[in-house]
């Protein structure tokens, strides 16, 4: 149901990037541990993703429908995939529409409300339309209640978006030169899984997020992981991440070498530590990646998918 409960901006744009770091799917309590916040909130943002048609929801699970998704993992494209999301949202648009004829966010907010029959109370509706709205720059605040509409053009934000997509084609097109025609015809049908992660953990580190670089990564690893183990027929039941996972590759008859493992391992350890919480074994604090580490993750992960993908194929061994 369209804005039963209040939400922002910030929140919408950070559960989506949450169900896509997550690999494409995600529920509630993920993105409550995402955004540090609770549940309703959570379920608010994402159920927003839903109306403006970048989410869809499938009983609890959350997932990515939208192209522009991907473009929630860099800051500088958050507020232009908003704006042109927006542009296609009716409520938005009625709101903006009536904002112009009265003058008054409530009124306009009250309008809006009676017109699509919306659930949440006025002031929800419009606290969050404004929010969306400012964000995106489709209205901006002049103080004192008053509103200003469309300061940059719709335009703009589609130039940042074509700027993205041309940007994501050259770091697709680096990501399946690292992984080498051999990988090419298994992971033709696993592009959306394996290889446009990459390209997005690729864009991230190029952008100095070496934290985000390794979980789109990580994703990517595992989800190649998970399609290798049912093509050599190993059963992953319930085990979970990377490492875990990869030991039951090893299991007799060994099906990888123990140095792949090994190299997995790293990769797994790695994205342990950009993705949890506190260690104690430094005292409880975080792991901060270093920008490099971010870069060199995507190459390596690059370099163990190509590299099992040879021995699953029969290829000379190489690493």
């Amino acid at each position: 149901m369209p804005i039963a409960s209040p939400t922002t901006a910030e929140q919408v744009i950070a559960a989506v990037e949450a169900v896509v770091a997550n690999g494409g799917k995600g529920t509630g309590d993920l993105v409550t541990a995402f955004l540090d916040t609770a549940l309703p909130r959570a379920t608010a943002a994402l159920d927003m993703g839903v109306e403006l048609g970048l989410l869809v929801r499938n009983k609890d699970v959350y997932e990515c429908v939208s192209p522009l998704c991907r473009y929630t993992l860099n800051p500088e494209q958050k507020a232009a995939v908003l704006r042109v999301v927006l542009e296609a949202y009716p409520p938005f648009n009625k709101f903006r529409e009536r904002l112009v004829a009265t003058a008054d966010v409530s009124v306009a907010a009250q309008q809006t409300k009676a017109l699509f029959t919306l659930t949440a109370h006025r002031d929800e509706i419009r606290d969050t339309l404004v929010s969306l709205g400012t964000y995106s720059r489709a209205i901006v605040t002049e103080g004192a209640g008053n509103y200003q509409l469309e300061v940059g053009s719709l335009a703009n934000h589609l130039q940042v978006l074509s700027e993205a997509c041309t940007e994501m084609v050259a770091s697709e097109a680096r990501v399946r030169t690292q992984l080498g025609p051999g990988a090419e015809h298994l992971l033709a049908a696993q592009r959306d899984n394996i290889v446009v992660p990459l390209a997005d953990a690729l864009i991230r580190a190029n952008n100095r997020d070496g934290s985000g670089a390794v979980q789109q990564a990580g994703n990517a690893v595992e989800a190649h992981i998970d399609s290798m183990a049912v093509r050599m027929g190993i059963p992953l039941a319930g085990a979970t991440g990377i490492m875990r996972k990869l030991q039951r590759f090893e299991t007799p008859p060994r099906h990888l070498p123990a140095k792949l493992v090994h190299v997995g391992s790293y990769l797994g350890s790695v994205r342990n530590a950009a993705d949890h919480g506190g260690d104690p074994d430094i005292g409880g604090n975080r792991w901060r990646i270093r920008d490099a580490t971010g870069l060199e993750y995507v190459y390596v992960a690059c370099s163990f998918i190509s590299a099992t993908i040879a021995i699953e194929r029969g290829d000379p061994a190489e690493i």
